[in-house]
Formats: structure tokens, sequence, C-alpha cells
């Protein structure tokens, strides 16, 4: 029931959000009569023509970012991982790492990218490097914090049973933080993406960041703007779908535990 409702409440947000749209190109272009209301707000009619007659450029562009920021978000992914393990078998490692990789967050993208692509010369090798620094961070804390939360109790007991380090992560440890894993990549996935999206922007010659920026200020085809702009919003919730889907296929026992309680 609880499911029903919220399914149309979604329904009905969206509706609202396409009223809303739909009254605003109205009054700009019949009541204001703006002569850009066309690039500023179109019509929902519009946008749907013109994605018909760019879907086939406008999905290929798309796939191309798509899978810059798969390979990005698969190397962060890795890589927070890989130290977030590190930190949690050793306290000295965390305090030495710990402090650099919050550092290493202060340092915006937008200043960040440039610098990148000065040094690799080389859109797709910066996409991919961006993607997985946006990536690794918010794996690697929630994977820590939830390799911390594990029962205590638990813990004895398996030291009880003189269980080494090796069946203490595989057996208690490591399913017991997958919930929060999986929560860093569900962070991470549409960061990933925004961010291939941002480089493309810089000098790309492909890709659909590049659709968007050449649409609006190099004299393309206007009317890909917002069919580019739309897509680039489903690319962030496909990554964030795929990972819950997995979430939902690989973490049985969290799936079970909401079922009960609702």
């Amino acid at each position: 029931m609880k499911t029903y409702k919220k399914r149309i409440s979604i329904l009905l947000w969206i509706s609202a959000v396409l009223i809303i749209w739909e009254a605003a190109a109205y009054i700009l272009k019949d009541v204001f009569n703006d002569p850009l209301a066309s690039k500023k707000v179109p019509g929902l009619l519009e946008i749907a023509v013109s994605f018909s007659e760019n879907s086939s450029n406008l999905f290929r562009q798309a796939g191309i970012t798509m899978s810059y920021a798969a390979a990005g978000f698969a190397i962060g992914a890795s890589v927070g991982i890989i130290l977030a393990l590190i930190m949690s078998l050793s306290g000295l490692c965390e305090k030495m790492i710990l402090p650099y990789l919050l550092v290493s967050q202060m340092i915006p993208i937008l200043g960040l990218a440039p610098i990148i692509f000065g040094l690799f010369k080389s859109i797709a090798v910066s996409r991919v490097i961006i993607a997985a620094y946006i990536t690794f961070f918010p794996v690697s804390v929630n994977l820590l914090s939830g390799f911390k939360s594990a029962d205590e109790h638990l813990k004895a007991m398996m030291y009880a049973y003189a269980s080494g380090r090796y069946q203490l992560y595989t057996k208690l440890l490591i399913p017991y933080s997958l919930p929060y894993l999986f929560t860093g990549l569900k962070i991470s996935a549409p960061m990933a993406v925004t961010a291939a999206i941002l480089v493309d922007t810089l000098s790309g010659k492909d890709g659909i960041g590049y659709v968007i920026v050449f649409t609006l200020y190099g004299g393309g085809t206007t009317g890909q703007f917002w069919p580019a702009i739309i897509i680039a919003a489903l690319l962030g919730l496909l990554s964030f779908a795929v990972i819950s889907a997995a979430e939902y296929l690989l973490v049985p026992w969290k799936r079970n535990a909401v079922e009960v309680k609702i």
C-alpha cells in the first residue's frame, strides 16, 4: 500500500512539473512574445520533436560519455575499496591516509579538470581520471564506516573461536559492510557521470557535455540543447538505478529486512 501511494505521489510530482513547464513556455512565447522563448523554455512538443529528430546522435554521444564515466567509476571504486581495507587493517594507516583524503576533496572539480587536461593532453584520459577522482572518496569513507560499525560482540565471538583476520573479514566485516559500500557507490555513480560530462565541455569533440555546450554557444542546432540536458540527467538516474539493482541482488539480507519492516 505504501509503495502504491509512493508511486502515485511521484506521478503527481512529475505531472505538476510538466504542467508548470508547459505553462511557462506558453507565457514566454504567447504572452510576453519573447523571441528567445524557444531557446529558454521550449514547449514539451518542441522538445519531443527535436529529441525524435536527433535521437541517434544524442544516444551515441551519451554512450561515449557513459563509457568514460563507467571506466572512471570502476577505477575509483576499486581504489576506494583498497584504501578502506588498508585503513581498516591498520589504525596508523588510517591516521596517515584519512586526512589527505579529506584534503583532496577540498579541490573543486572545476579547477582540477583543466589541470588534469593540461597534464595529459587527452580528453578521454581526463574524463576517466576525474570520474575516478570523484568516486573513490565516498566509496572509501562509507566502506570504512561499515567496517567500524560491525557488532563488537560478533567480533569477540569470532576471535573466541580463533578466527584470523581473513575469516573475520570474509565472514563478518565484508558482508556487514556491503550496505555501506553500496551507499557510497550510489552516491558516486551519478557524480562520476557528472564529472565526465563536465570534462566533455572543456575541449572535447564528442560526449553529451560537448553537445550541450556546442548547441548553446557554438552555433549548432539549438534544438538539441534541452534533449541533451534531459539525457544527461537520465544518465545520472540510470547509473543510480544500476547500482541499486546490483545492491538488490547482492545484498538480499538488507532487502528482506526492509520487507519485514514494512
